[in-house]
């Protein structure tokens, strides 16, 4: 699909192409924890830009009590974000998200824990049309360029450029002599 044609397709319609599980708007709308959060995170970024911040903190809190997924209401997030699966995904308050960005369950964009003043940006930048895989942790003021797959369970502390998959190195091998038998 063109990329001109994928800005103009509704939300729901992105949903449908991006997960083959996904069977009609009424599915995706009650049974998808990813669309409840998103839609939950608009309504208390609403009220967090227009200097309602309690109202949009509590709103965030409910939304995490019953999905699972913890989006900060002052994340700035872009049209047609999936969130699939979704438990235990966090997004963190200085965190800017571009459009058509798929994120599967587990997924931290979060800070270093490092001091920073209250205000400057701690958390990462993502671009469009960008996979993050499951349990993939990416800490501080970083970007990620748009195109970008992040594999599952990688740490991602450095920039991306665009076009880039980031791939996660596993190793296998035991040392026999450690193994009880």
């Amino acid at each position: 699909m063109s990329q001109k044609k994928i800005k103009q397709e509704s939300y729901f319609a992105s949903i449908k192409r991006r997960d083959p599980a996904a069977n009609n708007f009424f599915q995706i709308l009650f049974t998808y924890p990813g669309v409840r959060a998103y839609f939950s995170y608009k309504i208390a970024h609403f009220f967090f830009t227009h200097h309602m911040k309690f109202l949009a903190e509590l709103i965030s809190y409910f939304s995490r009590k019953h999905t699972g997924i913890e989006i900060h209401p002052g994340a700035k997030i872009g049209k047609r974000l999936f969130i699939d699966h979704g438990s235990g995904t966090v997004i963190g308050e200085t965190a800017v998200i571009g459009d058509d960005v798929l994120i599967y369950h587990g997924v931290t964009l979060g800070a270093t824990g490092t001091s920073i003043r209250h205000g400057e940006k701690r958390h990462p930048t993502i671009g469009n049309n960008v996979m993050l895989g499951a349990n993939s942790t990416l800490l501080g003021a970083i970007t990620i360029g748009d195109n970008c797959i992040i594999a599952a369970n990688s740490l991602v502390l450095k920039d991306i450029e665009n076009d880039t998959i980031v791939k996660t190195i596993y190793i296998n091998k035991c040392d026999k002599k450690n193994i009880s038998k």
